[in-house]
């Protein structure tokens, strides 16, 4: 039996809480978070939790909550990802996040040093750090490493996210928008010609066609944690790929992209009539913050839903036999109003959230052997099996088609 520390309970943390609360291999759950109402509330849901306060910020009290646990999930912004990995450390306990930090020495880099320094500090303690465990990343490069085991060579990975909501009441981002807001006007990765290559952001636009979708829609690419983990495992587990990219589109990202061009998301103070303010403090003075509670939800979906549709397509293009191959897979999973009637969450908690549970539910069952720092692609073909059989008892199903170019 196993006792898990969730630090940061929010839309993510709290569905991984509550998915771990009916695993049978789960004795205690403790629901951390320097909020410690939201926490207690959590814990008052569950019938195995017990609430913590607990600070991201500060290892200290993360390793007091943690005290005991055999493994912490972190639900965190990415920013406390190295303390809550410092403290699982400490802890002895094994570690699992939904992305993988950026620190100042730049994405890339902080990826080498996680594949090499991180890995050494938990494989000499026997403990597994597993990292970027949401739908994308987290999925994505499950199923990514699936399509390339079918291949003799891959050549290129494309990972597209279309989110296409829209409800009367007006709500921009469905989590933190200064999260959201902060990784679309951060400059951009691919992997080109096996070679990692930076760009301003909403570079590239690209009108797409995605099945189930009846119209095209724009694409650019983003800033995310794939092309970087798998340019830097291209050679060792995804077949010599050398082109990677992520796009993603839809009307949250219509908006990002119209601030940012007008300046409005730019962190640099600017005299407005003799007061030096920062446009970006304005945007998220004003900007409406996701829905968390069920009350808050339903009343969105009282109020009336516009258009629910969207895309999340994985494509692989490799040769096999001698012949060029292209290996699309897309996930299906509930909109808004099936996701709160199911779960009482939204469609991106729900989406996200299960993901990342399953993923916690494969650790607290011991079925990766491997110590150290992981990434999901570096997973077996048993554990990546495990992931998609879970998640398609959770309504999260993957459709593939193949074609023969």
């Amino acid at each position: 039996m196993k006792k898990v520390l969730v630090i940061g309970v929010g839309a993510q943390g709290s569905t991984i809480a509550k998915h771990l609360d009916r695993h049978p291999q789960v004795a205690e759950i403790v629901c951390a978070d320097y909020d410690l109402e939201l926490a207690t509330r959590l814990s008052g849901t569950l019938t195995k939790a017990r609430a913590a306060g607990a600070d991201g910020s500060d290892p200290a009290s993360i390793v007091a909550a943690g005290q005991g646990c055999d493994l912490i999930v972190n639900g965190l912004p990415l920013e406390y990802n190295l303390k809550v990995m410092e403290a699982a450390l400490a802890v002895g306990a094994d570690y699992m996040d939904l992305s993988g930090p950026m620190e100042e020495m730049g994405f890339v880099e902080s990826y080498r040093w996680l594949f090499s320094e991180w890995h050494e500090r938990f494989r000499a303690k026997g403990l597994l750090a597993l990292v970027g465990c949401g739908i994308a990343p987290g999925l994505a490069n499950v199923l990514v490493r699936d399509a390339v085991e079918q291949l003799d060579s891959c050549s290129f990975i494309g990972i597209y996210f279309y989110d296409g909501f829209v409800s009367r009441r007006f709500i921009p981002f469905w989590w933190s928008p200064e999260v959201a807001l902060g990784d679309m006007m951060y400059k951009t990765f691919r992997f080109e010609k096996g070679e990692f290559v930076t760009d301003v952001p909403f570079s590239r636009p690209q009108m797409m066609q995605f099945r189930g979708v009846d119209h095209e829609v724009r694409m650019v690419d983003h800033e995310h944690d794939e092309p970087v983990t798998m340019g830097l495992l291209a050679d060792s587990v995804l077949k010599g790929v050398r082109d990677i990219e992520f796009k993603y589109g839809g009307p949250q990202v219509e908006l990002a992209e119209s601030l940012y061009k007008m300046g409005l998301l730019s962190k640099d103070t600017v005299d407005v009539k003799g007061v030096e303010v920062a446009p970006f403090d304005v945007v998220m003075r004003q900007i409406p913050r996701a829905p968390r509670f069920p009350e808050e939800i339903r009343a969105v979906i009282d109020e009336g839903i516009v258009q629910d549709e969207g895309a999340f397509l994985v494509r692989v293009r490799g040769r096999r036999d001698g012949k060029s191959l292209q290996i699309d897979n897309y996930t299906n999973f509930p909109g808004l109003a099936e996701a709160f009637a199911r779960s009482q969450m939204t469609h991106e908690s729900y989406s996200t959230g299960q993901c990342a549970a399953v993923f916690s539910s494969l650790m607290v069952e011991g079925l990766c052997r491997e110590r150290g720092l992981l990434v999901p692609e570096q997973l077996d073909a048993g554990c990546r099996r495990y992931v998609i059989d879970e998640l398609a008892g959770l309504d999260i199903t993957v459709d593939e088609y193949l074609e023969v170019r």
